[in-house]
């Protein structure tokens, strides 16, 4: 499989200025109508994040999967934060299932010191109060107390997942803000970069 192209910092930093809703328009304008995660929301409106996808997909839980104790060398989970990288997004795919959460403000802490950019998942987080005080992107479907591996299991690392209705490969560009989240191919990084932000100056001349 051919590696995804690199992105600049300064286009990610690019990528911040322009809303979500901007972008999901301009990509509309390039026909991807299906980009925006659904029911992804920020644990503090003010939030925002710009970065590359590294994906983790989540399956439901069986008894005999998880090791028990559990293995920080085989675990997936542990496996993904350790390989991540700065500027990266860690994109779980929880099947819409947040009854359970799928990290804890431990592990949220070490992507934070390990410089990637965030975190977005279609389930819940579990410490979200420790998690707020980070003031670290984490953009989730709400909050649960039950540890992950209760409900899921790490299955796979690096692959094509499903997270919030939308597709994400890994190396797609991950944006979000206050409504959500928003994902496309990092090919088309630096010309949304610049048509969101010309984007952005025709609506404040428009609302002006």
């Amino acid at each position: 499989m051919t590696p995804p192209p690199s992105i600049s910092q300064a286009t990610l930093d690019q990528l911040l200025v322009p809303s979500t809703a901007t972008l999901t328009s301009v990509l509309k304008g390039h026909g991807l109508g299906n980009t925006f995660m659904h029911n992804v929301t920020p644990l503090q409106p003010d939030m925002k994040m710009a970065g590359r996808a590294y994906t983790l997909r989540y399956i439901p839980a069986r008894e005999d999967l998880n090791d028990i104790p559990m293995d920080n060398l085989t675990d997936k989970q542990r496996i993904g934060i350790e390989e991540m990288e700065v500027g990266d997004v860690l994109v779980i795919d929880a099947r819409g299932e947040a009854t359970t959460a799928t990290l804890g403000d431990i592990l949220m802490t070490g992507l934070q010191a390990r410089g990637c950019a965030g975190v977005a998942t279609d389930g819940a987080m579990r410490d979200t109060e420790a998690m707020v005080a980070l003031d670290y992107p984490i953009f989730c479907a709400g909050a649960a107390a039950k540890n992950s591996h209760i409900t899921h299991y790490a299955s796979e690392l690096d692959v094509p997942v499903a997270c919030g209705g939308a597709a994400v490969f890994p190396g797609d560009v991950i944006v979000g803000d206050a409504d959500g989240v928003v994902v496309f191919p990092p090919e088309m990084a630096v010309e949304l970069a610049t048509q969101g932000a010309e984007q952005e100056l025709l609506e404040t001349f428009i609302q002006e």
